[in-house]
């Protein structure tokens, strides 16, 4: 229906399916002292029932951007919800780690299912300062949830116990299907025969679940031994022939001439990175925890600066994006992300002061997002032809699930590797931990000056800055 105009009870139900990913599928990270306590299953168990969600949806979050775009994205977001429910309900109902893993893998894809297709309906449904609007209230729901998944995981574990993170979810999946339902569809109706790219999938998914192997188990099985060596080469193998195939392929899992774009290019590796901060989280939460004495509302508590932080400044990084373009907003947010996180690698500090740089970063880290979130996201979607948006989308979610899947794993390595050396070292460990997500949000601001061009935007005008 090409008249058709988004409303706010469409946009709330997008919103509510965003949540369910980063906000109900993330707050599993305050929980994870409870869950080993409850299951008694290891710590690496726990940490691939944390990482494997986002890993899952990052690799099949492209394959679901485009077969949203063909059989439509409104069917594709009502699969997604469905999903979440059975995801949630196996996390909930678990009694060892198998039904936790299956459920994990399922609210991974369940994210891959709901984000593109949320994104590519904004582009479809949302125009003008409309379109701006809805990125924002999408935003504050993947940024904005991913930041208030630990106060309210820790207060939920607290009060009600760890399974009632997984319970709550069900809810508000079907109050999002509710508000969803009756939406004309939305689809790529440019009437091309196209094939799913089923070697562009297998391929990816290789290469990409190889590399978090290594990542993740490099250090267990030694770095230089045959399995990570065996990996390295299918990571390197599966890749190239993935980049050689979709290059020839008239219908690829991965539009390469999105790339064209500096812009775009901006976004996806810049969101990538920003993303890889989430695996400061993992190493924070569980620190104050096990070293500095905290329960897991304490914890979580710490994270109330940046929950505030982000909801009041995602609009504003709306409206200097409306006013000055997109790279001064994505500017400011990748530098604040980087100082706000480089406070919270102080652990030689005591409690009280050690507290406070937390306080104080995660509320700069969270003004840096809100700043970031919209410009970034629509300079990835807003500027695609309507038939690419969902495959444009799904690439760039696919950065933002595999930078948090990275960023996690190599925060982890490096923590696990200074703990291994010394036990007593967990303040080395998880400074050193936090400084990998530093170094991030550092990278992620040079990819920001240099690609993002210097416009200026003015009531849907574009003129270059002096």
């Amino acid at each position: 229906m090409p008249n058709y105009k988004g409303n706010d009870r469409l946009l709330f139900g997008m919103v509510l399916g965003v949540a369910t990913y980063w906000l109900f599928a993330g707050s599993i990270t305050a929980g994870v002292p409870a869950i080993h306590q409850s299951l008694g299953i290891s710590s690496s168990v726990i940490s691939t029932a944390v990482s494997i969600t986002a890993l899952i949806c990052g690799v099949t979050i492209v394959t679901a951007g485009g077969i949203a775009d063909k059989l439509g994205r409104i069917k594709i977001n009502q699969v997604g919800f469905i999903l979440s429910i059975i995801g949630s309900i196996l996390c909930g109902i678990s009694q060892g780690q198998s039904l936790l893993i299956i459920g994990r893998v399922i609210q991974g894809l369940s994210g891959a299912f709901i984000m593109p297709a949320t994104l590519a309906i904004i582009n479809a449904y949302y125009e003008g300062t409309a379109r701006p609007r809805a990125l924002s209230f999408w935003s504050l729901a993947s940024w904005g949830g991913s930041g208030l998944s630990n106060f309210f995981g820790g207060a939920v574990v607290s009060a009600l116990g760890w399974r009632w993170l997984f319970w709550i979810t069900v809810p508000v999946a079907v109050v999002g299907m509710f508000l969803i339902n009756g939406t004309p569809e939305s689809k790529n109706t440019s009437g091309e025969k196209q094939n799913f790219d089923y070697f562009g999938i297998i391929t990816i998914v290789i290469s990409l679940l190889s590399l978090n192997l290594i990542v993740t188990r490099g250090l267990q099985w030694g770095w230089l031994s045959t399995k990570v060596l065996i990996l390295l080469a299918v990571f390197v193998a599966a890749f190239v022939l993935f980049i050689i195939v979709e290059r020839k392929n008239a219908a690829p899992l991965v539009d390469f001439s999105l790339f064209r774009s500096k812009g775009y290019n901006a976004a996806v590796i810049s969101n990538f990175l920003l993303n890889m901060c989430a695996g400061c989280l993992f190493i924070l939460m569980p620190y104050v925890q096990t070293t500095r004495g905290l329960t897991s509302f304490q914890s979580g508590l710490l994270t109330i600066g940046y929950l505030i932080a982000i909801v009041s400044t995602i609009r504003v990084g709306e409206k200097v994006m409306l006013k000055t373009g997109a790279r001064y907003p994505m500017i400011i947010g990748t530098l604040l992300a980087a100082v706000g996180i480089f406070l919270m690698t102080l652990t030689f500090l005591t409690n009280i002061l050690y507290f406070a740089c937390i306080f104080v970063g995660l509320a700069i880290m969270g003004v840096g997002f809100g700043f970031y979130a919209t410009p970034s996201t629509n300079t990835a979607v807003g500027n695609v032809p309507k038939e690419k948006a969902g495959s444009a989308s799904g690439i760039y979610k696919m950065a933002s699930s595999l930078g948090g899947s990275f960023g996690v794993a190599i925060s982890g390595a490096v923590s696990t590797a200074i703990l291994m050396s010394s036990k007593t070292a967990s303040n080395l460990a998880a400074g050193l931990g936090l400084g990998v997500s530093v170094i991030a949000g550092t990278i992620s601001l040079i990819a920001v000056l240099a690609l993002v061009p210097k416009i200026k935007r003015s009531e849907g005008n574009e003129r270059k800055v002096a």
